[in-house]
């Protein structure tokens, strides 16, 4: 199963000290709005997402059909309603699901056994 671009989704009590911080460790803005409050922020092939005020806890985060950069995937993909059948079949039902009858965006929300979300995020 392939769940695409990962990156980590981060909780931040205050945008623009993280924004900050992570400068400093070498990430650039390459998305969102602080009006809004929330970055993406890239080093390399490293993808952070700061949000304050949106959820509670860190998630980790996969984009099925984008690559590291965020760039559609050239071909076929795993679609994330493959996905979530696929995990439905291996005992892992999510916690919150989408509709098995749609194409395109959609998303799915995991917990692991230790309470860590995970988001598989699909945008295309």
């Amino acid at each position: 199963m392939e769940l695409g671009a990962f990156s980590i989704s981060l909780a931040v009590r205050d945008l623009e000290a993280s924004r900050e911080f992570y400068e400093k460790l070498g990430f650039v803005a390459i998305g969102g709005d602080p009006a809004q409050n929330w970055l993406i922020l890239r080093a390399g092939d490293t993808t952070i997402g700061l949000f304050q005020g949106m959820f509670e806890g860190n998630i980790l985060t996969f984009n099925p059909g984008w690559d590291a950069q965020g760039q559609d995937l050239p071909g076929d993909f795993d679609d994330v309603r493959a996905i979530q059948a696929r995990l439905r079949a291996s005992g892992v039902e999510p916690v919150e699901a989408t509709d098995e009858t749609a194409s395109g965006p959609g998303s799915i929300t995991l917990v692991d056994p230790d309470g860590n979300s995970i988001l598989i995020d699909q945008h295309r």
